[in-house]
């Protein structure tokens, strides 16, 4: 895994944001670290589980770069405990993956991991993976347009703080990645997306057109705002097609 020259990429992010690297390889570790410090990113490191929650008691960073094959507990667990514990579950995780083992990276995904990349890769392309998922979560870009929302189907997408709301005013947990999909759904209402279009609506496609994640993706909306997920009403599969958001929808905001 080679650093490659390139252009330097300027993320407009908070002076204390941190990327914190989670990997065993202490090479892997120092070159990540030099590289995306070079390109103007705050940069922790971490070897394994323990020593990430060693930093997280102390700052919560920006993202997580989480190596799936760990000594202890491995990248699953880890990801899986992140989720659910309120004070990280809206860290954003690129996931790092041995190449080649799809059905990790599946359930690396269904974990809530936004997104993932085999090894080996060039760092330049992780370098661009992380700016596309803090893009995607607000934390470097322009900001959205204040008080959008959508409306559906009793539920209400709130756009300024990418918060889902049930008809009782419940917030309805969504990763970002789920975020940026129903989103990308909502805007297009009606119409059949394929899945190269929603990739290219929600993840510039950076993961390449094989990419099972909207499936995952769709299947975990699904289950959250579905009545029975098994017999979709409100995103229906087209066949041959993709995926359409069939019910009426309301906008309001700028």
């Amino acid at each position: 895994m080679a650093e490659a020259d390139g252009p330097r990429y300027h993320l407009v992010m908070d002076a204390d944001t941190e990327i914190l690297i989670v990997d065993d390889d202490r090479e892997i570790r120092d070159l990540l670290a030099r590289f995306l410090a070079k390109h103007g990113l705050k940069v922790a490191a971490a070897r394994d589980g323990a020593d990430m929650n060693r930093h997280l008691a102390l700052k919560t960073p920006g993202l997580i770069v989480l190596d799936l094959m760990l000594p202890g507990e491995d990248g699953l667990s880890i990801c899986r405990r992140l989720r659910a514990e309120p004070k990280t579950k809206h860290i954003p995780i690129v996931m790092l993956t041995a190449m080649g083992e799809d059905a990790d990276r599946i359930v690396g995904l269904e974990m809530g991991a936004d997104d993932y990349l085999p090894k080996p890769f060039n760092p330049r392309e992780l370098l661009a993976r992380i700016k596309a998922v803090l893009r995607r979560t607000n934390m470097t870009g322009p900001a959205e347009a204040p008080s959008l929302d959508y409306r559906f189907a009793g539920f209400r997408l709130d756009v300024e703080t990418r918060s889902l709301y049930d008809a009782a005013g419940r917030v309805v947990e969504l990763t970002g990645g789920e975020f940026d999909l129903l989103k990308a759904l909502l805007e297009h209402a009606g119409r059949v997306l394929t899945r190269d279009q929603l990739l290219d609506l929600t993840r510039g496609r950076l993961a390449g057109p094989f990419d099972r994640s909207v499936d995952i993706q769709i299947s975990r909306i699904r289950k959250k705002i579905e009545q029975d997920a098994k017999e979709p009403e409100l995103i229906k599969t087209v066949r041959g097609g993709g995926y359409v958001l069939s019910c009426p929808i309301q906008r309001s905001g700028a």
